[in-house]
């Protein structure tokens, strides 16, 4: 592979012609000050090697999957954890890890199952532009 794949920072994996997976990127970007979370699409070669890695499929477009360093957190996981490194009222979602998880990833699924109808499905992945560019993974 030719893209070195970072060990200082999250990685959110998503699925790049989603709308709505597009838009918690979008949401996740300004508000990432620190500017520690790096992004692949699931589409990505990136993304492949790195499910791999943590014996997460590869064939699976239902699911953010967020990249810990050795760890790795898919669904409603992976949405907690991003808004506690977000921080501020954000965090505030933190408690929500106490909700049982399949209960937390019955209501994932149910948006999930639905997301192109409700909010479309792009043609293709979305190509990052300006300072945001270095942190998505190809």
């Amino acid at each position: 592979m030719s893209v070195e794949i970072p060990d200082d920072g999250p990685i959110l994996l998503f699925d790049g012609v989603c709308n709505l997976c597009n838009g918690f990127v979008q949401f996740v970007v300004p508000r990432d000050t620190a500017e520690k979370f790096y992004f692949a699409s699931l589409q990505s070669d990136v993304a492949t090697e790195l499910l791999e890695e943590h014996d997460l499929p590869t064939d699976d477009l239902e699911s953010v999957v967020l990249i810990e360093g050795d760890r790795s957190y898919v669904k409603s996981s992976a949405v907690l954890r991003t808004a506690r490194h977000l921080g501020g009222l954000y965090a505030l979602l933190w408690p929500f890890r106490f909700v049982p998880r399949p209960v937390r990833d019955w209501a994932y699924d149910f948006v999930a199952a639905r997301r192109y109808k409700w909010f479309g499905k792009k043609d293709q992945c979305m190509m990052p532009t300006g300072d945001v560019q270095s942190r998505f993974l190809e």
